[in-house]
């Protein structure tokens, strides 16, 4: 899961050793949706999603005790703003997410998650009135073409006479991913001046948990514990460690040294190791639509981030 914080400045020297941890990012972020799919089918969504978190918000405490000596202390402003975030893009993004990869393949989710930037900067046009260029717009329209191309198989004319055959309630939880996910990031961008990308976070993963451990709580005891497998907690361990710390603390690794939007390109990464992986750990088929699909969101999203 990728995490949204203020913008930091590139540093003067860059070690290519960041761009090579860019890469494992993304290549992490890709795998975050074969694990979630063991995970969805294993698990109700409440729970799936509340065990992710209570992994990663032990992990996050830590860094933030290594890194900046732990957590501040928020003011009211800062309070609301990060139980929003808890509440965005920890408690819905990931109900969302859960609930969409035990109805579709990997593969297509992944595709699906390309379009975050493309929303974000929607709505931040239409809520913060900011200014799109004719590039961006342009951008804008090629990735959901290809999005179009994607949800419908290649047949966007023949789902505009049968949508429920194209678009089913997969497809539906996978927008409200991404729509839930752009809330949290224009909030991280609004309102959370004066704390680090570490805190930030951290706060809204508590926040989260929280909000998720209450909604699991009547779950908690129909799961039959006993019958899990190690490939699930396999799964949410992965999840927590891999596909929200270690891949938020690296990617703002490569904010701080190459600048945000360099470090925005390598996001093009994650679709196409979601599609690689989800072909070679799951056996799901890699349709023509998907590829020529990702190769338009990709270009969109590239355009609308220059």
């Amino acid at each position: 899961m990728k995490t949204a914080a203020l913008p930091l400045a590139p540093t003067v020297a860059t070690s290519p050793l960041v761009y090579v941890k860019l890469v494992f990012v993304t290549l992490f972020w890709g795998g975050t949706f074969i694990a979630g799919r063991i995970v969805a089918h294993a698990l109700p969504v409440m729970t799936a999603a509340a065990l992710r978190f209570a992994v990663a918000s032990a992990l996050l405490l830590l860094v933030a005790w290594q890194r900046e000596g732990g957590l501040p202390r928020l003011s009211r402003q800062q309070v609301l703003a990060t139980a929003v975030l808890g509440l965005t893009g920890i408690f819905l993004y990931n109900l969302c997410f859960f609930g969409a990869l035990g109805r579709m393949p990997a593969g297509r989710a992944a595709l699906f998650i390309a379009l975050n930037p493309i929303v974000t900067a929607l709505a931040a046009a239409l809520l913060l009135r900011e200014r799109l260029t004719a590039i961006k717009w342009a951008g804008i329209g090629l990735a959901f073409a290809g999005a179009a191309i994607v949800i419908t198989r290649g047949d966007p004319v023949g789902a505009l006479r049968d949508i429920s055959q194209s678009v089913g309630l997969g497809e539906l939880l996978m927008v409200c991913a991404i729509s839930s996910w752009a809330a949290y990031t224009l909030v991280g961008r609004s309102a959370l001046k004066g704390l680090s990308p570490i805190a930030a976070t951290t706060y809204a993963s508590l926040w989260g948990l929280l909000f998720l451990t209450v909604g699991a709580a009547r779950d908690f005891a129909s799961v039959e514990w006993s019958a899990i497998g190690w490939q699930v907690w396999t799964g949410l361990c992965y999840l927590g460690a891999f596909g929200t710390v270690l891949g938020f603390v690296w990617y703002y690794e490569g904010v701080k040294a190459i600048g945000a939007s360099r470090t925005a390109v390598f996001n093009n990464l994650v679709p196409v190791f979601g599609i690689s992986l989800a072909a070679l750990l799951l056996g799901e088929q890699v349709l023509a639509s998907m590829i020529a699909g990702g190769v338009l969101v990709a270009a969109g999203v590239t355009l609308t981030n220059r």
